[in-house]
């Protein structure tokens, strides 16, 4: 079981269905109230190409991707247009979009991540597959060069500082990112309408820890 650096070709995620889950456990009590709880500190998400399957082209593509997986074995990256940004979706990432951390003097290494709030709740979601080029750090208000105060592991999302932030400075990001997946079938299932067109109406894939 591996991980490929590759990504599942954009044009065929573009028009996909998916999005976040969570799992919770609810039990209701004898007085009628309840009591929730999960077991996942991250939520997970699901995808389903098979809705942007367009004709024998993707279809020859989507096979050739699957087969050099080989099914669920390895990863790779995918591309949620619905959510890829650090920042606003129209917006180019700038490297204040996100605030990661705060220096303390000692630490030089930190998780690229994206925060969701809503009213007075947040959720940071560690970012593992920032597309490359893509990173921007900033450092107490300051924009930094990558390879001159910064590198950045895009197979991890991990930043690291040629010397650690001073304390008290934040530590801004802004990127683009994929989401780490694999198939979450071991066949794919095809018909072919015409001598030019085809589909696979169902191609999940799952999100997974790296």
């Amino acid at each position: 079981m591996g991980f490929h650096e590759v990504r599942f070709p954009a044009n065929l995620s573009f028009g996909s269905i998916g999005g976040p889950e969570r799992l919770t456990d609810v039990v209701t009590l004898a007085n009628g109230f309840e009591e929730r709880n999960t077991p996942w500190q991250h939520s997970r998400r699901r995808y389903d190409a098979g809705i942007a399957m367009r004709g024998l082209d993707d279809i020859e593509t989507l096979i050739a991707f699957f087969e050099a997986r080989r099914g669920q074995i390895h990863g790779f990256r995918w591309k949620d247009w619905a959510d890829y940004k650090s920042g606003a979706a129209l917006i180019e990432p700038s490297y204040d979009d996100q605030v990661i951390a705060i220096g303390d003097d000692v630490t030089p290494t930190f998780q690229l991540t994206k925060t969701y709030r809503s009213g007075v709740h947040d959720y940071a979601r560690p970012v593992t597959k920032p597309v490359r080029g893509s990173v921007r750090i900033g450092l107490g208000g300051d924009e930094q060069q990558e390879a001159v105060h910064y590198t950045v592991d895009y197979t991890t999302g991990i930043v690291t500082f040629l010397h650690p932030p001073n304390a008290g400075d934040a530590v801004t990001a802004g990127f683009e990112f994929d989401v780490p997946v694999r198939f979450d079938t071991d066949r794919i299932m095809v018909s072919v309408a015409s001598f030019q067109a085809g589909d696979a109406p169902n191609v999940p894939v799952v999100e997974i820890r790296v």
